[in-house]
Order: structure tokens, then C-alpha cells, then sequence
């Protein structure tokens, strides 16, 4: 499965990010292969993040990070800099942004 999400910066921390993202930590990233996820891309307009998850199941690989003392570590440091996620709920958790469209789909259609 592939999720949008959308995190905001606080203001005037968008080098530090930047330049903390460089490289995230290797047991991060081994704990994301163990929880299915396989790709994580971010974008950065000011001070709006936006992070494309390809992933087995999203619930299911931030319910597993949840106890992760990797990815603990990693959101104590990275927190510093975010103001924290977007989303419908309202509650700073990382929950995808709607889907509107997919031109792969369409074209697979035969619309």
C-alpha cells in the first residue's frame, strides 16, 4: 500500500531537518524493513512536510513502531523540529491523507 502524509515544521527549523535527514539512524531503518515498510520519501514547501509510505499495512507498521526503542529515539530527536502531523482527526498523529486520484489507475481502467 503507498499513504500521503503531511507534518508541519516549527518555524525556523527547516535546515536542522534537512540536514538531520541526511541519513536516519540503521536500526531505524531495520525496524521499518521488519515492519513492512519499504520506501519513505519526504518533501519539504517551507515549512510543510509531505511523506510518501510504500508499506505492507500502515495501522499495522505504526502500531509495531509504537514500542520500538529505535524509532523512540528517533522521535525524541526529530521531535525538536516538528510541530507534528496533519490530519482529519486533529491529533497530530500520522494518519494518510485522502486519496483523491491516481492517474495509474485510471490508465489500468481502460477509462
Amino acid at each position: 500500500m503507498r499513504v500521503a502524509l503531511h507534518s508541519v515544521l516549527h518555524p525556523g527549523s527547516e535546515s536542522g531537518y534537512v540536514e538531520n535527514h541526511q541519513r536516519i539512524p540503521d536500526d531505524l531503518a531495520a525496524s521499518f524493513a521488519r515492519v513492512g515498510i519499504h520506501e519513505w520519501t519526504i518533501w519539504r514547501s517551507g515549512r510543510d512536510l509531505f511523506h510518501l509510505v510504500e508499506c505492507d499495512d500502515f495501522d499495522a507498521a505504526m502500531s509495531a513502531l509504537a514500542d520500538d526503542p529505535a524509532n523512540a529515539r528517533w522521535q525524541a530527536h526529530i521531535g525538536r523540529f516538528v510541530d507534528g502531523f496533519v490530519s482529519a482527526a486533529g491529533d497530530g498523529e500520522p494518519r494518510p491523507i485522502e486519496r483523491v486520484w491516481d492517474l495509474g489507475e485510471q490508465r489500468g481502467s481502460g477509462a
